[in-house]
């Protein structure tokens, strides 16, 4: 099932200080260079919120015809990145839908022995799997277009969590945003740079604790991503940890602005529980849903019984396999912003009394 099972010990990549190299990368799609001026305010917000010096590698300028042709390149761009040891930190700039073909033109090796931050969402949970199956943890998050670069002003959310992922052992204990959004803003507007999205309250967490499980401070390793992604690596038999390796592990996922329905949801949660790994999670955490895009413009009711839906289908379908294991919904990483980059591989202690979130670093 796996393309290497995990060693005993995972590695936290070292940090980043101020000043360093960090390279800028294209391992899923050339969308980035559709739009330049947004590739260059995530640039520029590397270098002064940041203290960064991004170095844009050779497929995050690539035609993206080009690049989809090539996943070879791709592959080793990552590999450059990961060895240069005056890089710190890989920021991708995009998702996509098809890094699962870069995969197996990946060399464990070099990644393995060159742990680097690695921030990407989205496709990139390929990825991010991969590395979980080296035991190179990894953060779900950070993205450049998405998450750096969003429209108007940088939240303030998204640059404290995002500073710790880089500057620090690890994210630590986690709080709701005060607002969240999910707002398009059109890539290609002029305006852009000034647009500020409109954001809404957040209504805080959802909790979903068994009674028995009431009380108990669960920790463990995170493993996850998008959940579309994840059937994908499931489907081809790719950078899928062995089961076994998942026993005590916490699920961390959400979904794209593909928007799939309830129903889709439960399809695929259905396939994680049949490949025996949704019965070996202690707990699961799910992000916040997108509810709008550019080709669905729902009314706030619409939105509502959206998120409403999905939180009914992952509940029931979870519990199908794993009665057990507490439920956290609505969570701050993924599709909406702003976002804290989840340290996959890392471990999260989840305290089901003070309904906490911690990561604890190794």
């Amino acid at each position: 099932m796996s393309d290497s099972a995990p060693p005993d010990e995972f590695v936290t990549p070292p940090p980043a200080q101020a000043g360093d190299r960090v390279a800028v990368v294209a391992p899923s799609s050339g969308a980035a260079t559709v739009f330049p001026d947004v590739l260059d305010l995530a640039l520029d917000r590397l270098r002064d919120r940041f203290d960064l010096d991004p170095t844009v590698f050779e497929t995050a300028e690539a035609d993206p015809d080009e690049l989809r042709d090539r996943p070879e390149l791709r592959a080793a761009d990552v590999h450059e990145a990961f060895r240069d040891p005056d890089i710190a930190a890989v920021f991708a700039t995009i998702g996509g839908d098809d890094q699962l073909r870069v995969l197996k033109h990946l060399d464990p090796q070099i990644l393995r022995a060159n742990p680097t931050r690695f921030f990407g969402m989205s496709d990139n949970t390929c990825l991010a799997s991969y590395l979980w199956t080296q035991g190179v943890v990894s953060y779900y998050g950070g993205q450049l277009l998405n998450q750096v670069a969003t429209p108007g002003h940088l939240p303030e959310y998204t640059e404290r969590y995002l500073r710790r992922a880089l500057f620090e052992e690890s994210p630590g204990e986690l709080e709701p945003a005060d607002e969240w959004t999910d707002d398009v803003v059109e890539w290609g507007s002029e305006d852009y740079r000034e647009t500020e999205p409109e954001y809404e309250p957040n209504d805080g967490w959802r909790w979903d604790v068994p009674e028995e499980r009431a009380g108990e401070v669960i920790s463990g390793r995170l493993w996850g991503g998008c959940l579309t992604v994840l059937q994908w690596l499931l489907a081809a038999d790719r950078a899928v940890p062995d089961p076994a390796a998942l026993d005590g592990a916490v699920l961390a996922v959400e979904t794209s602005e593909e928007l799939p329905s309830a129903d889709e949801v439960r399809r695929v949660l259905t396939c994680v529980g049949e490949r025996g790994l949704l019965e070996r999670f202690d707990a699961v955490l799910v992000g916040r849903p997108q509810t709008r895009s550019r080709d669905d413009d729902r009314t706030d009711a619409e939105r509502t019984e959206y998120r409403e839906d999905q939180r009914a289908a992952v509940r029931e379908w979870v519990r199908e396999y794993n009665a057990t294991a507490p439920l956290v919904f609505d969570l701050d990483f993924g599709h909406t912003n702003p976002t804290v980059p989840m340290p996959m591989g890392g471990r999260v202690a989840i305290d089901t009394a003070d309904r906490t979130v911690a990561f604890t670093g190794r």
